[in-house]
């Protein structure tokens, strides 16, 4: 499928207001505290959330994995372009979540009534996309701002000891357009380090895509 006209179709259907894009920051102008409560370096806050399958997860006890958090709303642009089959996390989730050692977990932080709200329009779109990994559903944005999460795609990667190793944007590529012609794979080249026990070389960068929809 041709992303290019996919994405101009939702963007001129979305509703006004629905997203919020943020330019992608060069690193070195991010925070290293860029979601708030979850501090590279620090210990990631604790939860528990359910599931749209329902079953229940608790970060605790995941304890020795390498987690993702990956903040969701399937109707966001960002995130569909995103998950689209040309987007950058097509196949990426469910690679990774497939891999020993690493847990994928989607986050939608959507308020009831919000764009992309609800346990039916969540499970209607790991159908359409055929995810593997979870979806878990925060309506009270308890979680989301424990996170400081603030757009969607928001990507936060935490290694096997509970410890924060990357938060921030998917790239510096909203939609696919990259200030420098190819993306930047910031998130991609952060868990691949945390997996293979190396520093990451760039630990926040400012994400962009829609506002979580509290």
């Amino acid at each position: 499928m041709n992303a290019v006209p996919f994405v101009r179709a939702i963007l001129i259907a979305a509703p006004l207001g629905a997203c919020v894009p943020g330019g992608a920051t060069p690193p070195a102008q991010a925070s290293e505290t860029a979601a708030r409560g979850a501090t590279v370096g620090a210990a990631a806050p604790d939860f528990t959330l359910s599931a749209t399958d329902g079953t229940s997860v608790h970060l605790k006890d995941l304890r020795g994995s390498t987690v993702v958090l990956e903040w969701f709303n399937p109707d966001c642009p960002f995130v569909r372009y995103a998950h689209d089959a040309e987007g950058p996390l097509a196949d990426l989730g469910d690679t990774w979540n497939a891999k020993d050692g690493v847990v994928w977990l989607a986050i939608n932080s959507g308020a009831e009534g919000k764009q992309g709200h609800g346990l039916e329009r969540n499970q209607a779109a790991r159908t359409e996309w055929s995810l593997d990994h979870a979806v878990l559903l925060d309506p009270a944005g308890t979680v989301g701002h424990a996170y400081g999460a603030k757009t969607t795609p928001q990507m936060v990667v935490i290694d096997a000891e509970g410890i924060v190793r990357y938060t921030g944007g998917l790239d510096d590529a909203p939609l696919g357009k990259a200030p420098g012609g190819a993306p930047t794979p910031y998130f991609a080249q952060a868990l691949a380090a945390v997996v293979n026990g190396k520093p990451v070389a760039t630990p926040s960068t400012k994400p962009y895509g829609c506002s979580v929809k509290y």
